[in-house]
């Protein structure tokens, strides 16, 4: 993910994990993008990816119930 900070998608997956619900928290977390940039893409990639899986669990939960 950032080269400049050495920060993998799974150092920004424990951030989400942890509490981190925007592009900006993450980055805040992990030192990602607070460089170069080039990687705040793939970071906002990530995160959105995150958010989605959390609302098809929602969805599953609540057809469940």
């Amino acid at each position: 993910m950032c080269h400049c900070r050495v920060v993998s998608d799974r150092d920004i997956d424990a951030a989400l994990s942890d509490g981190a619900r925007t592009v900006a928290a993450v980055c805040r977390s992990t030192g990602a993008a607070q460089d170069c940039g080039s990687c705040i893409f793939s970071v906002k990639n990530v995160v959105s990816r995150h958010h989605a899986r959390e609302c098809e669990l929602l969805v599953a939960d609540g057809a469940a119930s």
